[in-house]
């Protein structure tokens, strides 16, 4: 077969197959459209990092230019004509025209962001896709939730607070909750964000007493301030290690924020690198390093590489790193890591427009990251068809036990 046919047909395969995006979150409902600054959608910045310098990035100009030619503008439209075009849309319109050529048949949702208020249900998205939406349980909010429950319990009891039969509650509790979730058809997986709260050093060895201590701290915030956040290491750790323990008896992946994250994310601390111990510890226990661990990418693929419990998505970083940047994180990814063992995300949240972007640029990279391997002879077609069937849909299918079959889109 000639290379230009070669090609022609990779890139029908690149471009029509359908996909299965493995983490994402939910879209705002249309009465909060604007409640978040659309900024959000090329950086992790906050505050006049996010509104002020973002604009200024390859990133942005490359979402501008591809949002303006699907909104029909003109090629020198800025992000502000962006923002009016899309603003002036009916909203279902704008998610249809976002989402119809994505090509997505299911999506994995972690409905645990926070600003639930402000969002659909997961459900919701069905609309979009030809498969149904599932959950990925966010397991650090899910931990929250159980200790705002039983923490003004334990203090409006008669005996008042004791701490060792909070703490004996809250595990009886949570691995309750956790086996219920492992069990439930409608979720896939679970995610930690330990990497957001103390780090992905994460110990294998529980020390109870250690986390009584922590409980206490837990506790006294929360009748001083009246809000619960899990950030207090030996109890994060704690939730973490059970996670994995439930999620390996009952297949279920852990997916683990890891790299790319906004401000209050210790960057040394979120290297996967970190997570050795724990991933020798849980080896029946499927662990998906999300977001490609930019930019950590090459430390990632290397623990895919030599760990059969690992997996890499290589998401977020669409759109949010420029075109030369995704192209050199494919290749990273593909330096040591098995094909079998890569998957996609958008990780779309909040707007639609992010699930577009998310999956056009990385079809995009893909197919020239591709192309030039066949190019140079070093992949034949059938590998490199192979290769995009896989990191789109195949393995995530396989990972997450979803069952399906790739649909006509």
């Amino acid at each position: 077969m000639e290379v230009q046919q070669a090609l022609l047909e990779l890139y029908r395969t690149v471009f029509t197959y359908p996909a299965i995006d493995n983490h994402a979150h939910a879209f705002l409902k249309v009465e909060h459209r604007d409640a978040v600054p659309f900024e959000g959608l090329i950086s992790e910045a906050s505050g006049p990092a996010l509104t002020e310098d973002s604009v200024h990035t390859l990133a942005c100009y490359r979402a501008t230019a591809q949002l303006g030619k699907l909104f029909g503008l003109s090629s020198t439209a800025d992000w502000e004509d962006v923002k009016r075009a899309r603003k002036a849309m009916d909203y279902i319109q704008l998610c249809r025209m976002c989402m119809d050529p994505t090509r997505i048949q299911c999506i994995l949702i972690d409905d645990g962001l926070g600003n639930n208020d402000l969002v659909y249900d997961y459900q919701w998205h069905d609309q979009f896709t030809k498969s149904h939406t599932r959950r990925i349980v966010r397991v650090e909010v899910l931990a929250e939730n159980i200790l705002r429950d039983l923490i003004p319990l334990e203090l409006e009891s008669e005996e008042g607070m004791h701490i060792p039969h909070l703490a004996h509650n809250f595990v009886v509790r949570l691995t309750a909750e956790l086996t219920a979730c492992a069990t439930d058809p409608e979720v896939a997986g679970f995610k930690s964000i330990a990497c957001y709260r103390t780090g992905l050093d994460i110990a294998v060895s529980q020390d109870g007493r250690e986390m009584e201590i922590t409980l206490v701290t837990i506790v006294l915030r929360y009748e001083s301030l009246k809000t619960l956040r899990l950030a207090d290491k030996a109890l994060n750790d704690y939730v973490v290690n059970t996670t994995l323990r439930i999620a390996g008896q009952y297949g279920k992946p852990v997916q683990f924020h890891t790299g790319l994250g906004d401000n209050d994310i210790s960057l040394s601390k979120s290297t996967p690198a970190l997570m050795q111990p724990i991933i020798k510890a849980y080896p029946s226990t499927k662990i998906v390093l999300l977001h490609s661990a930019y930019p950590f990418t090459q430390e990632a693929g290397y623990l895919t590489a030599v760990y059969r419990n690992v997996y890499l998505d290589f998401g977020e970083v669409f759109p949010f790193v420029s075109a030369d940047g995704q192209r050199d994180i494919v290749k990273q990814v593909l330096e040591l890591c098995p094909t079998n063992k890569i998957m996609w995300s958008t990780d779309g949240h909040y707007w639609p427009e992010s699930y577009y972007l998310g999956t056009l640029q990385a079809r995009e990279v893909v197919y020239q990251v591709l192309e030039a391997s066949i190019r140079r002879g070093e992949l034949t077609l059938p590998q490199a068809k192979g290769i995009v069937k896989r990191a789109f849909f195949e393995n995530a299918n396989k990972v997450y036990n979803l069952g399906l079959s790739p649909c006509e889109m």
